[in-house]
């Protein structure tokens, strides 16, 4: 049997086309297509990855089995020098390439001889170790990026509180709405959560924990739409609670200021006065008005925020594993990377290392 995305299921036989390249082209994106549904990817992973070797067929202005590394090379350098594009979203790129190419060359699917027949050449792999790059590193963002000190922090979320009393005291329209990002803010922080993952919250993502009764409803939440890995579903993970004042915080919203808003069966967490549901763009644009607004450093985002739990946590004592968990890393090298302990930390913690060399007078050994 033919494979999904095969030139044999996609090309027609015996018709004579009028823009036979162009036909080609559509075939094949049409074929891989086939291919990445029956391996179970999704939509949007396999639209992006189109709209992708599209722009690579304008940027080359020639079709696949024309390609070649030099291609490839000219792109990199443009995506390098003039489009500014991140280190990973590059490698991303020339990854999605990777994969069309390495699709049309493999016999199984029958590209090569439809476009010999068709063309006289045919397409060849055009992605190599020395014009792609590698990923040697596990964190390539900006090295600008970093936490929240505690102090910026207690400053900022201070700060989304004043907006809510100054609403309330000038009887502005918009103090449900800044008690909502206030409490928006202190669960980023709460629950060391992505901004995707804290817009697509609901009333139902919360649960109870048997080990911390005193959290109520509030123990545990559901965190549904975690960061997927390439081309699969989001990943789930349950997040425990771990601070009080958090959990107050949340439920102060959602049983004296949520049903404010008049939409009572509207199942998510955050919504707008409109009746819609807050999206990730909405939260960072609060951000970055409070933000600047306090003359904060314009490194820090909402996911500095995420980092901060990682750090506190880290600073506080609580296992690293709990935390690897917590946040949703598989590898601890990823939670590592989010740590960035202030100076008192690492002089305790040089101090602890210290103690067993220096125990017993000079030399360590109590000699």
């Amino acid at each position: 049997m033919a494979l999904a995305g095969s030139a044999g299921l996609e090309l027609v036989s015996g018709v004579t086309l009028l823009r036979p390249e162009e036909a080609m082209f559509d075939a094949m994106l049409r074929g891989w297509r086939a291919q990445q549904k029956s391996r179970g990817l999704r939509d949007e992973t396999v639209e992006d990855r189109e709209k992708l070797i599209r722009r690579f067929h304008e940027y080359t202005d020639e079709f696949p089995w024309q390609w070649s590394p030099a291609h490839m090379d000219e792109w990199s350098a443009y995506l390098t020098s003039e489009r500014h594009l991140a280190p990973s979203t590059i490698r991303a790129y020339q990854g999605d390439v990777r994969l069309f190419t390495e699709f049309l060359i493999d016999a199984r699917y029958g590209w090569v001889s439809a476009c010999e027949e068709e063309f006289g050449t045919f397409p060849v792999a055009i992605c190599h170790e020395w014009n792609t790059r590698v990923h040697l590193n596990d964190y390539e963002g900006s090295p600008e990026a970093r936490p929240f000190t505690r102090a910026e922090l207690q400053r900022f979320l201070d700060y989304a509180d004043d907006q809510v009393e100054r609403a309330v005291r000038s009887g502005r329209k918009g103090a449900l709405a800044a008690y909502r990002d206030a409490t928006i803010f202190k669960t980023i922080y709460g629950w060391g959560l992505r901004r995707t993952e804290t817009s697509k919250l609901d009333l139902v993502d919360w649960g109870r924990n048997p080990k911390a009764p005193h959290f109520g409803r509030y123990g545990i939440l559901n965190v549904r739409y975690g960061k997927a890995k390439r081309g699969q579903p989001p990943r789930r993970r349950n997040v425990l609670s771990v601070m009080d004042w958090a959990v107050e915080a949340v439920a102060d919203y959602v049983e004296n200021v949520r049903p404010r808003f008049g939409y009572p069966d509207h199942p998510a967490l955050w919504l707008t006065e409109r009746g819609g549901r807050v999206k990730p763009s909405e939260i960072n644009a609060r951000f970055v008005a409070y933000r600047d607004a306090l003359g904060l450093p314009k490194e820090l985002t909402p996911h500095s925020e995420r980092h901060a739990y990682v750090t506190h946590l880290t600073e506080d004592g609580v296992d690293r594993r709990f935390i690897q968990q917590q946040v949703g890393h598989e590898c601890d090298s990823s939670t590592a990377i989010y740590t960035h302990v202030s100076d008192d930390f690492m002089n305790t913690a040089l101090t602890r290392a210290l103690a067993p060399a220096f125990a017993g007078g000079r030399g360590g050994d109590g000699e």
